[in-house]
């Protein structure tokens, strides 16, 4: 049985960081390459300011980069990296108003649904939609746990946050995406 797409990308993950970590330029150069939309996409997701997720990842490499020789498993890169851009994002300033214009992750993947027509697009704009009015913290969790597929756990450490946090943040997030797909007449 052969692995997961998603096992697949967490493994090539893992080869960059250890081949990052013995100095490989090129390794170094496809992990940033891999991880700065993520990276971003996070940072927009916890600020809603696309500057300041820019400034925060910019940071966030700075730290990753000096810190990739003290991380003990590379399977653990994504939640890790995810914590210090959280981190950095804090300390950029928190929370503030929200940029309309779309960076990268949740929002790219669904916008392309915005120009085709049908049922199933009718009811991806309502979800885009239902996910832009969540609260910053419901977003970040939704989009670490169901687009980067991290565990509750994971998650919980990316967002430097307990993992009940996590689990009351995604069954608030799955409560409004319900409602709000429920008053648009569509059935999720």
């Amino acid at each position: 049985m052969s692995p997961c797409p998603s096992d697949k990308a967490r493994l090539l993950d893992a080869y960059l960081v250890a081949a990052a970590r013995t100095g490989d330029a090129a390794a170094r150069a496809r992990l940033v390459a891999v991880w700065q939309p993520r990276l971003i996409g996070h940072a927009w997701r916890l600020t809603g300011d696309a500057e300041m997720a820019r400034e925060a990842v910019q940071d966030g490499w700075v730290e990753i980069l000096r810190g990739l020789g003290g991380l003990r498993d590379e399977l653990a890169f994504p939640a890790w990296a995810l914590r210090i851009v959280t981190r950095r994002c804090r300390r950029l300033g928190g929370r503030r108003g929200r940029d309309r214009a779309r960076e990268t992750g949740l929002d790219d993947q669904m916008a392309a649904t915005d120009r085709e027509t049908g049922p199933d697009v009718l009811v991806r704009q309502h979800m885009r939609r239902a996910i832009d009015a969540l609260p910053p913290d419901q977003r970040a969790a939704l989009a670490l746990v169901y687009l980067h597929e991290l565990s509750v756990a994971e998650a919980a450490l990316a967002l430097d946050a307990p993992e009940g946090t996590i689990k009351t943040r995604l069954m608030h997030a799955r409560r409004k995406l319900r409602d709000h797909l429920t008053l648009q007449g569509v059935r999720p």
